[in-house]
């Protein structure tokens, strides 16, 4: 099994909103780029900025005007529910590329996106630009019984979104999309339906017949793609319930599964990054507390591979 090491909690210096808390608490994916760690939460209207070099606080990052009820049943209803967070390579406008937040799209309100541009060193520069990400989103609703985006990789010239499962519609899979259509979407130059080049389906385990299901995912040099994997149980992909299990694996290049190793604890991981030396997988992780009094964590771990 898979031990993890507490790094530090996602603290904050100023809370994203009057009342709220000063952390993060649903953590839900991870980008790094340089020295800076790039986290998206489920639960607000912000992008975290933590530095990897030290435990200060992380600043915000505004990705939508407006603000989110405190209540926790109202919040859940209309949050965006940003589940996906990764880098772009340069393009027309974005000359050191940009960070890409996607939404679940499990409803309609949650097909939002957002950009926000790059600059040589890999820091934010200038204002987020909201997106909507229905013409990629709202398609998949005819494949899945239960649309829910929680991971996205760039790999070569394609985008790669993970579906999440749950114990009624276990339904995890790999949705490739070529890249440069996904970038005429974000950009405004697309309208239309964008249809997946190929999904791929994946049974990755159960743990106490809860299945584990995709959390995160984040690409190795040659393509290969590490992903968080979670059995949360519950029935559908509105609802949060115990997380009983989670684990980290590996999918290739050529769509096959290399592996799949359980953590020795049930950390609720929804994102996650790795770096390879050699042999052995350097990881970062960082959790969803489900409780926004308590703050999302990152976590460490070295394996061999």
């Amino acid at each position: 099994m898979i031990a993890l090491k507490k790094l530090r909690e996602l603290t904050l210096t100023a809370a994203p909103s009057a009342g709220r808390p000063l952390h993060l608490s649903a953590a839900s994916g991870l980008v790094c780029l340089g020295s800076a760690m790039y986290v998206v939460a489920d639960d607000e209207l912000h992008l975290g900025v933590f530095s990897t070099k030290d435990d200060r606080p992380g600043q915000l990052v505004l990705l939508f005007d407006g603000a989110l009820p405190d209540e926790k049943v109202a919040r859940k209803r209309h949050k965006p529910d940003l589940e996906a967070l990764t880098s772009l390579p340069a393009f027309e406008g974005f000359p050191h590329g940009a960070l890409l937040a996607v939404g679940s799209g499990s409803r309609p309100n949650r097909r939002r996106g957002a950009l926000l541009a790059l600059d040589l060193s890999g820091a934010i520069t200038g204002a987020a630009r909201g997106l909507d990400c229905s013409a990629i989103l709202a398609p998949l609703a005819d494949v899945f019984a239960e649309v829910n985006i929680e991971g996205a990789v760039v790999v070569g010239d394609e985008l790669r979104l993970f579906q999440r499962g749950n114990k009624q519609h276990p339904d995890n899979a790999i949705i490739r999309y070529p890249l440069a259509a996904v970038i005429d979407v974000v950009t405004g130059t697309r309208a239309d339906a964008l249809r997946p080049m190929t999904i791929d389906r994946f049974d990755l385990g159960h743990v106490d017949g809860v299945p584990l299901c995709f959390t995160d995912a984040t690409a190795l040099p040659g393509g290969d793609v590490v992903f968080s994997a979670v059995a949360e149980d519950t029935d559908d992909a509105f609802n949060d319930g115990a997380c009983v299990g989670a684990a980290i694996g590996i999918v290739g290049n050529d769509g096959q599964l290399r592996f799949v190793r359980r953590l020795d604890r049930p950390y609720k991981i929804e994102g996650i990054h790795a770096e390879l030396d050699g042999n052995r997988l350097d990881l970062l992780a960082v959790t969803d507390a489900d409780d926004p009094d308590m703050a999302a964590a990152l976590y460490a771990a070295t394996i061999a591979i």
